[in-house]
């Protein structure tokens, strides 16, 4: 079974957050939603509080298959423990995915130059030497980007395809009465 961990801290994207984790568990994708606040208890851009299953210092050392940023918030930008986490990660060439605001983490790090990528619009200049895209997702290499709210289940069925395989994102899309990006 595939291992993610997806990073809630205030201010977060409650929508790409919690319909990502959903359809990821749907496939039996292992997801830890991760705090990188004070506690466990941590609330969104939209006011909603959402309980992680785990704090960043319980799970910096575990091994994931993806680690996941939702958007809503450039906050995690500011993090060091998640920007040395996922600069590791990319230096061992796994799975980094972000939507909306969250590629700025990426960005930050230098990690997208020449490659394609997305981001919420208006934020480009996060994307330092990344390469503009018109998809809805994108996927270059090890990394995957999206660009907000409206294209949440596209990225989660992406992510599923990534982690658990074309068929398991077919299965999921038709149960969830979604269509997958071709």
């Amino acid at each position: 079974m595939a291992r993610a961990a997806l990073f809630i801290i205030e201010g977060f994207e409650e929508t790409e957050a919690l319909c990502t984790v959903d359809i990821l568990r749907r496939a039996e994708v292992e997801v830890t939603v991760v705090s990188l606040g004070d506690s466990e208890k941590i609330t969104g851009r939209g006011k909603i509080t959402v309980f992680a299953d785990a704090m960043f210092g319980e799970i910096k050392d575990k091994e994931f298959d993806m680690l996941i940023i939702p958007g809503g918030t450039i906050a995690y930008t500011e993090h060091e423990g998640l920007l040395k986490l996922v600069k590791r990660y990319h230096g061992e060439g796994r799975k980094l995915a972000a939507i909306c605001a969250a590629p700025a983490v990426f960005g930050k790090l230098g990690l997208l130059a020449g490659r394609r990528a997305l981001i919420y619009p208006g934020m480009e200049a996060w994307l330092e030497g990344a390469l503009p895209s018109n998809e809805i997702v994108e996927t270059d290499g090890n990394i995957t980007t999206s660009k907000g709210p409206g294209t949440t289940v596209y990225f989660a069925l992406r992510l599923v395809e990534i982690l658990a395989g074309e068929e398991t994102a077919e299965n999921v899309a038709e149960r969830f009465l979604a269509q997958r990006l071709v």
